[in-house]
């Protein structure tokens, strides 16, 4: 059975939490657990690096303990925290255990595990908000680091043609598609890779992740849109958008729309 190592972050204000989110996940981080004053970071206890850990507490004078858990355990603390998510009177996201929701226009019920994703994060909230204002009807989109599934599901929801989602752990996948089944989004693919791959071109990419990630992959990414397509990217910090507009404008792409939240960004891309 598979272990994660829990790192608690203590007496961390919203804005260290934001940062700390965002370097973090680029370091092997899945999940992240915010409370008033603290943040829950958890990993693969085989991806932990410890040293990194205390070098970056230490630039920043943070305390912080860890602790193992199992797979199981992990589980159950995730449902247990996991709150249900409303995005305007578009999306809600929740549990099976919650209540319906019925002022929204999409209820997506998903099995709440550590794949990102969930809703809670402000950039899931973005993404979904800019997906309100896109025309699905005839499309095929790629969700690059597809996490939960759930904006692949939304896509799919939504009237796309084709919806494929993509993620690099073997957990999101299995989370992935069990979530499909459950909201009838089972022709949605799902495929383990790192990578965008096959030659398929896309009316629209999704790409949730992070700076390093979507840096690292924009090329790719670029393309395998079609001609005129969008590619909406978040798991960005305010900060990171002069580097984001400035590598997209290399690729030959132009922002058409922006949101933020809190301190994190959400781009479209055309």
């Amino acid at each position: 059975m598979a272990t994660y190592t829990e790192i608690i972050f203590e007496q961390v204000n919203p804005e260290q939490s934001d940062l700390l989110i965002a370097l973090l996940s680029e370091q092997g981080f899945t999940g992240f657990e915010e409370n008033e004053n603290s943040l829950h970071a958890f990993i693969p206890a085989d991806a932990f690096n410890s040293e990194m850990l205390k070098q970056l507490a230490g630039e920043w004078q943070l305390s912080w303990s860890s602790k193992t858990i199992e797979e199981t355990n992990w589980n159950q603390l995730w449902e247990s925290s996991f709150q249900p998510v409303q995005v305007d009177d578009f999306v809600a996201i929740r549990a099976d255990f919650h209540a319906p929701v019925a002022s929204v226009m999409h209820e997506l019920v998903i099995t709440p595990k550590m794949s990102f994703g969930t809703g809670h994060h402000a950039t899931t909230f973005l993404m979904i908000r800019h997906m309100r204002a896109i025309s699905w009807q005839h499309t095929h989109v790629l969700d690059f680091g597809t996490g939960t599934g759930v904006l692949a599901i939304l896509a799919h929801r939504l009237g796309a043609e084709t919806v494929k989602g993509i993620d690099n752990d073997s957990w999101s996948i299995e989370n992935a598609q069990e979530n499909l089944v459950r909201n009838n989004a089972g022709s949605v693919q799902i495929e383990l890779a790192d990578v965008v791959t096959g030659e398929a071109l896309y009316d629209i990419i999704l790409a949730n992740i992070n700076k390093h990630i979507i840096l690292d992959q924009l090329q790719k990414l670029k393309q395998a849109l079609k001609p005129g397509g969008q590619l909406l990217v978040s798991g960005l910090l305010l900060a990171d958008e002069a580097d984001i507009n400035m590598a997209a404008a290399i690729h030959g792409l132009q922002p058409t729309a922006r949101s933020e939240k809190d301190n994190w960004l959400c781009i479209s891309f055309s």
